[in-house]
């Protein structure tokens, strides 16, 4: 951890997401295929996991693959979907070593077979672990967890003796505990890489005060030193939470 992490470690953010772009456009300068950006950036994301639990980050959220991501070219979804299936076993000793607990966030029901028996053999096997939390979101679509939380909120009003009632109760809190994250923290840092400026989809309802850090640097070229500005980036800014400097000053 450099020196300037350390000194202001209270501020880290605890749960940091990253929809990590450019893998297409960096085999493409290379002169390569599509499929193999994707290899680099999965060489990439395993390594981001042991850079961020070095700096201190409790919770990484990484966007693997969009519900929007089906209607890319069924060669490249099946690239993917094996890459997943084969690689994801071998991360495995590393992650126990490291005590990286796995989970996912989305709908993983739709992957093909051998990629969902990856999944979910990984995240039996490191269950136990405490350390960080690495969240890969697969068929993970923002609005399709908010709109799966309503039809939750709507199924658990109607349970109730008066639904009326129970929906004018709903709280925010309580319909979070509706949603997929509802076991994660909210977001504290989104990080973009490729250049674009939008946030894709991802995390909408745990962004909604989550600082925004966008790079230019395509996955396949991103590094613990880009990770580290980044986080460092975050230290510097003030997260008022709606309210005015002062009042987060006095507070």
């Amino acid at each position: 951890m450099s020196p300037r992490l350390e000194e202001a470690s209270a501020t880290l953010p605890y749960h940091v997401g990253i929809i990590m772009d450019g893998n297409g456009r960096w085999a493409k300068a290379q002169g390569k295929g599509r499929l193999e950006g994707h290899k680099k950036g999965a060489e990439v994301a395993r390594d981001v996991v042991r850079w961020a639990k070095n700096l201190g980050v409790k919770q990484l959220s990484l966007y693997a693959f969009s519900t929007e991501n089906w209607q890319r070219p069924k060669l490249e979804v099946r690239g993917l979907m094996s890459l997943l299936a084969i690689l994801l076993p071998k991360t495995l000793p590393e992650m126990m070593q490291n005590n990286v607990r796995f989970c996912t966030l989305g709908d993983i029901s739709p992957l093909p077979h051998s990629a969902r028996k990856a999944v979910e053999q990984a995240s039996e096997r490191t269950k136990n672990n405490d350390g960080i939390e690495l969240i890969l979101c697969l068929n993970y679509g923002g609005q399709q967890e908010v709109l799966a939380a309503t039809k939750a909120s709507l199924q658990w009003a109607l349970a109730q003796d008066d639904p009326n009632v129970a929906i004018e109760n709903l709280t925010l809190s309580k319909f979070r505990d509706h949603m997929w994250c509802h076991q994660i923290a909210p977001l504290d840092l989104l990080i973009r890489t490729g250049g674009e400026m939008r946030i894709s989809n991802f995390h909408l309802w745990d962004a909604a005060y989550a600082e925004l850090y966008f790079s230019d640097v395509l996955w396949p070229d991103y590094s613990q030193h880009h990770l580290q500005l980044a986080i460092e980036n975050y230290q510097r800014r003030e997260r008022r939470y709606g309210l005015t400097s002062e009042q987060v000053t006095h507070e």
